[in-house]
């Protein structure tokens, strides 16, 4: 399964599913479905039910989709 199960401490502040959702333009259901999906990786919070993000892997998927976009209008 694609979603880590353990809660990094000390790290960078970790994004909800409803902050990711914001950058994407969609519902944070969706978000949560990449994550299932393992599109998008995600991080469980301790209590293993509420999933988190790093902005560095949101940063990297921005720049894919950029790039896709790119290649698609050229």
């Amino acid at each position: 399964m694609p979603i880590m199960p353990v809660f990094p401490l000390g790290e960078e502040r970790l994004l909800t599913s409803e902050e990711v959702a914001a950058v994407f333009h969609v519902d944070p259901k969706t978000v949560v479905r990449w994550a299932r999906a393992g599109l998008l990786k995600a991080i469980r919070t301790p209590g293993g039910r509420l999933l988190r993000y790093r902005p560095t892997d949101i940063r990297a998927l921005l720049a894919e989709d950029t790039e896709v976009v790119e290649a698609v209008s050229a």
